[in-house]
C-alpha cells in the first residue's frame, strides 16, 4: 500500500530536501507540495494525503491555521510540523491543534526518517 505525502513549506530548498528525503522510502508518493498556506489547505482537501508535513510561517498564512482545519476533517491526515519556531507555547499550540509530530527543522530531518520508517508499518502491513 502507498503512503500518499504532502510537503508544505515555503522554503523551496527544504521542500526540495524532503522530496527527496521521502523519495527514498518504498511505498512513499509525494502527491502534492505548496509554499502557501491557501494553497496547501486547497490541495490537501483535494488530495486528502495520508501524512502531511507542515511549517508553521508560510506565506499567505499560517501552517497552524492549515493544521487546525485538516484536523477538523473526518480522515485527517498524520501531521508533522516541521519548523524553525521551537518554542514552548508554539510546541503547546501545534500539539493542541492536533499535530502528531512537532520537530525543529535544525534537527528535525534526522527524525523524520524513523518517523516515516514507524509510519510506513501503519500503511504497509508487509514492511518490517
Amino acid at each position: 500500500m502507498t503512503m500518499k505525502v504532502f510537503v508544505a513549506d515555503d522554503n523551496e530548498l527544504l521542500r526540495a530536501r524532503l522530496v527527496s528525503l521521502l523519495s527514498e522510502f518504498p511505498g512513499v508518493e509525494i502527491i502534492g507540495q505548496a509554499r502557501d498556506a491557501h494553497e496547501a489547505l486547497r490541495a490537501i482537501r483535494e488530495t486528502r494525503p495520508d501524512v502531511v508535513t507542515l511549517d508553521i510561517h508560510m506565506c499567505g498564512g499560517s501552517g497552524i491555521g492549515v493544521l487546525r482545519e485538516i484536523k477538523r476533517e473526518e480522515a485527517s491526515p498524520v501531521v508533522l510540523m516541521l519548523t524553525n519556531h521551537v518554542s514552548p507555547p508554539y510546541r503547546k499550540c501545534c500539539m493542541e491543534a492536533g499535530a502528531d509530530f512537532f520537530l525543529d527543522k535544525a534537527d528535525g530531518l534526522d527524525r523524520v526518517r524513523d518517523i516515516f520508517q514507524a509510519l510506513r508499518g501503519r500503511f504497509d502491513s508487509s514492511a518490517t
